[in-house]
């Protein structure tokens, strides 16, 4: 095809063989009657947002076109959109329209497929299209070839969508036609004609479809779920929780050192460690240290753990908080050989008490509350005191003799600390252990029941983000199906 300007005698020319009424000369910008031979209208050149050319190929759906024309339609006197005329090998006709950066892939259709034409909701191939609105608009800009006149008219286009799909109408005074539009995305565009560069996108298009796929979301989250509940419940039927370690510790034998528990091992993958810790607490605190200590790489997790109680009566109502046991987890535990390092303290000092007398009434114990023991012979009357039960349990002259002899055992400190309890009228004094109880749980439904939860919450923001979404799109529609107050 190759046409010569009658107003520059320029060349105009394209690969294509198909009848043109009218074309606009690249150099001069006429609107040339091809029948006459003569320019009949100087046309604004579409520069502004235009990123195809005439003459340019692209492939969209395994077709490939050609763009023959390019028109910019105006609508009032700042909204504009480009409309990019195309054709394949066969001289089928084909339509790409561009709005703020919002493509649409448009083809002609046959009116009488489109049922119930006056209604706002009439039917297309089985889908129901809402109408949107009716925009009068005019050519601002044209250029390349075109097989009929242009109508420089008013024209009106009304629009019908359905989520991704539209129906339009353009009727002018001449004629009325329709068109089947889809929605294609810009990426799809640029690859299909090699575009460098693309327009930016504002807003959201009326046929734009919604960041997500609902559908492919509840499909991927329905197969998530699954795999996960197979998952949890071939970790439930293949393991079970075990209690690892179980003592109860004396906090006379932890006062300012540490314990050194047994080892014990832990088999599978990365677990909780749960910890239970008792003290019985009355009106009083007590402190727990733990460390876990992984014996082949030396790591440590350490913890530490108040264990309260109190409770009272106060204006005519008795009162309570705290509890006398406490429960933590170690989190991310893997297998392994371990040992507990194990430090503990309560309030107070050691239970005092006095009258502690042997057997054999020759010697007669007191301690008082900075832990001080005094011996007293009771046959001389003599009292000496010692810093604490293990001095007096090393002591080797003839009272420490004797106090192993009256009460019959070498190990007094011990003596001592069994028999405090049961003298000490000091209530906090009673309290004089706390019992360690940790189990290893590859079992855990909290994971579980995190991630499906999070997948609810993630589903339910989707479909409210999809709500808004469509009242952005439809807020230009005069027959908008959401509440606009």
């Amino acid at each position: 095809m190759h046409y010569v300007c009658p107003a520059c005698e320029s060349e105009n020319t394209l690969d294509l063989t198909f009848p043109i009424e009218e074309y606009v000369c690249k150099t001069c910008s006429h609107l040339i009657d091809v029948a006459g031979n003569k320019n009949t209208k100087h046309l604004k050149v579409p520069t502004e947002n235009v990123v195809l050319d005439v003459g340019q190929k692209g492939k969209i759906d395994g077709v490939e076109y050609t763009v023959i024309a390019i028109v910019v339609r105006k609508y009032g006197n700042s909204i504009f959109w480009r409309e990019y005329s195309l054709k394949d090998s066969k001289g089928n006709d084909a339509f790409l329209s561009e709005s703020d950066g919002h493509w649409v892939f448009i083809t002609s259709m046959n009116p009488d497929d489109f049922k119930s034409k006056n209604s706002k909701l009439p039917t297309y191939a089985g889908r129901t299209y809402r109408w949107y609105e009716n925009t009068p608009c005019s050519i601002d800009a044209a250029a390349g070839f075109f097989d009929e006149r242009l109508d420089f008219s008013i024209a009106t286009y009304k629009e019908y969508v359905n989520g991704t799909r539209m129906i339009s109408q353009e009727k002018t005074s001449k004629k009325s036609e329709y068109f089947y539009g889809v929605h294609i995305s810009k990426h799809d565009v640029k690859r299909a004609f090699r575009i460098a560069h693309m327009p930016y996108y504002t807003g959201v298009g009326i046929v734009q479809p919604y960041y997500f796929d609902i559908r492919q979301v509840v499909n991927i989250f329905c197969v998530a779920a699954l795999m996960i509940c197979l998952i949890q419940l071939y970790v439930y039927t293949s393991r079970t929780n075990e209690t690892v370690f179980a003592e109860t510790i004396n906090f006379a034998d932890v006062q300012d050192k540490e314990m050194v528990s047994k080892s014990f091992a832990l088999s599978g993958g990365s677990a909780p460690l749960k910890v239970n810790a008792f003290s019985g607490v009355d009106n009083s605190w007590a402190n727990i240290q733990l460390s876990l200590v992984n014996e082949k790489t030396n790591e440590i997790i350490y913890t530490s753990k108040d264990i309260e109680q109190y409770h009272g009566y106060e204006d005519g109502e008795s009162w309570s908080e705290g509890n006398q046991s406490e429960e933590f987890n170690l989190c991310g535990v893997s297998s392994g050989q371990y040992h507990f390092l194990i430090s503990a303290e309560k309030e107070g000092a050691l239970p005092t008490f006095s009258n502690l007398q042997s057997p054999d009434s020759k010697v007669m114990i007191s301690r008082d509350k900075s832990g001080t023991i005094e011996i007293t012979d009771l046959f001389k009357a003599q009292t000496t005191t010692f810093t604490d039960g293990k001095t007096l349990e090393k002591d080797t002259t003839e009272l420490g003799k004797l106090v192993k002899t009256s009460f019959g055992t070498s190990k007094i400190d011990s003596l001592i600390n069994a028999e405090a309890p049961k003298l000490t009228t000091d209530p906090t004094s009673s309290n004089t252990y706390v019992q360690l109880k940790a189990t290893w749980l590859p079992v855990s439904f909290w994971n579980f029941g995190f991630i499906l939860f999070l997948m609810i919450v993630l589903f339910i923001a989707l479909l409210i983000g999809r709500h808004f979404f469509n009242v952005s799109k439809w807020k230009n529609s005069s027959n908008t199906p959401y509440s606009t107050s």
